[in-house]
């Protein structure tokens, strides 16, 4: 697992690392993901680093409801009128790539389900 000092999505966060920005907020930001799965693919990410969900839900559930305030702000912005999907993986097994909880905002097209 990273920490803070070598995770990308914290340098993404501070600004070392640029990125499209979407939207953002004193804590979270949304940004384009650079492998999108639909035509509009956003990461929501928190400016402090939680490791996953579990972590981000035990130590601040005020900010998990901020983050998906933003997501559902990114859908509106994006246009997203007929259906989105908020994604988040935990875990290996889950699918986490990046040790650092992110939300995908997903939609542009039908999405099937289960994912493919």
């Amino acid at each position: 697992m990273s920490t803070e000092s070598d995770c990308l999505f914290c340098k993404i966060a501070s600004g070392v690392i640029p990125a499209d920005v979407v939207l953002e907020s004193d804590n979270a930001i949304a940004f384009r993901d650079i492998d999108p799965k639909a035509p509009t693919h956003a990461l929501v990410i928190p400016r402090t680093h939680y490791a996953d969900v579990d972590e981000l839900t035990a130590s601040d559930p005020i900010l998990t409801g901020e983050l998906l305030t933003l997501a559902a702000a990114v859908a509106k912005l994006e246009c997203l009128d007929h259906g989105y999907r908020i994604v988040t993986n935990t875990g290996e097994d889950a699918g986490q790539s990046v040790a650092h909880v992110h939300f995908h905002v997903l939609g542009g097209r039908s999405l099937s389900w289960p994912p493919g």
